[in-house]
């Protein structure tokens, strides 16, 4: 790392310890530059500094810093000025804590640095602080100071090396209240179902396999241009669809695109699990491939409902159909109530018979019963 050039100097305040560091950029930029040129003649348009009370152009060497205040009027601030506060953080980075990686927001991440041991007297210590991180499994917060300014920072373990981001202090993230989506919006759990599907099918990705796509189309588009070849068209794509109106439709084809950059076969599973999620037939809101635009699903009529025709009448084959049903349905009745009348009286005539056979029978008993009994005293 010796080769990589320092942007500032100092130590690292570990309690009573302290570790003689240089700080240097962990990442670099790859992105193209472009330079302001002259449409005309294509001349290269510089900005030149000038001082505009003696109107001519100055040189680095000649220039310093100074606060602007609310009048207007400059008050001149050296390099000596700023490295004299009365703050230990001017030349060390000081840590005041150390706490779970979670604890820290992702928003709050800055630039990223690299903390190299300057010279093998700070070696050991240096180790010590790295070892210490990994075993404890936390991070360090640190404050420096940096270009002018107070910042505070985060150590943390990157290999076999300290790295330190610089992070936000807490009042210059913005609160999410002016950006937030309306709350009275409500998602359906088959909806969270097929973005589960959806996220399941993209599944995960090595980082270093990304790379910039744009980057390389202008590298081609400069190269094409040096050697006066004519420059690479842009490949024919899909329409861009129109507006989504159906979600669930949507996240099915999201979901069946994915499986088939994968080469993955799609079959209907993907519609068939929608459509009994939603009480439909499969596929029902899968829609036609190739054009972005979704329909929304048709509702399902009642089996109770009887179809209209224009204007809410009844069609004429429907209301014959209804009028036969009406009239099997009386016919129906009145057979029923004419058999049960019959059966109704045909019982009564029955018990009506065996009650007078049954009193003719006590009477027959009766007078027998008169007859035997003066004959039995005559005897005696």
């Amino acid at each position: 790392m010796l080769h990589v050039r320092s942007i500032w100097n100092g130590a690292i305040s570990f309690g009573l310890v302290s570790i003689p560091i240089k700080l240097v950029n962990a990442t670099e930029s790859h992105s193209i530059s472009f330079r302001q040129v002259h449409l005309d003649d294509g001349g290269r348009i510089r900005y030149r500094k000038f001082c505009e009370l003696e109107d001519r152009e100055v040189t680095g060497g000649e220039i310093g810093k100074a606060y602007e205040d609310g009048d207007g009027s400059l008050i001149p601030v050296t390099d000596e000025d700023l490295a004299s506060l009365p703050i230990p953080t001017t030349r060390t980075i000081e840590i005041v804590a150390f706490v779970p990686a979670d604890r820290i927001d992702p928003l709050q991440m800055d630039t990223a640095y690299y903390l190299s041991a300057n010279g093998v007297p700070a070696t050991k210590p240096y180790i010590l602080l790295r070892e210490a991180l990994k075993r404890s499994q936390k991070v360090a917060i640190a404050k420096f100071a940096l270009r002018g300014r107070e910042r505070l920072g985060m150590l943390r373990v990157v290999d076999d090396v300290i790295a330190m981001h610089g992070l936000l202090w807490p009042d210059e993230i913005r609160g999410t209240d002016e950006v937030a989506p309306d709350a009275s919006v409500t998602v359906r759990d088959q909806e969270l179902d097929l973005a589960d599907a959806l996220m399941d099918t993209l599944g995960e990705v090595d980082l270093a396999d990304l790379h910039d796509d744009y980057r390389e189309a202008v590298e081609e588009l400069i190269a094409a241009k040096a050697s006066g070849e004519q420059a690479p068209a842009a490949p024919a794509g899909e329409k861009a669809g129109g507006k989504v109106l159906d979600l669930m439709a949507a996240l099915e084809k999201s979901v069946r695109a994915a499986k088939e950059s994968r080469g993955e076969e799609t079959g209907g599973a993907t519609g068939a699990r929608a459509g009994e999620r939603t009480g439909g037939k499969a596929g029902e809101s899968g829609g036609s491939g190739g054009s972005g635009e979704v329909t929304p699903l048709p509702a399902r009529r009642s089996a109770r409902t009887a179809p209209k025709a224009v204007g809410g009448k009844k069609s004429t084959s429907t209301a014959k159909k209804t009028a036969a049903k009406k009239t099997a349905k009386r016919t129906t009745a009145k057979q029923t109530s004419g058999t049960t009348a019959r059966t109704a009286t045909k019982s009564t005539s029955e018990r009506a018979t065996k009650g007078a056979a049954k009193k003719t029978a006590a009477k027959k008993n009766a007078a027998t019963a008169k007859k035997a009994t003066p004959r039995k005293r005559a005897s005696a």
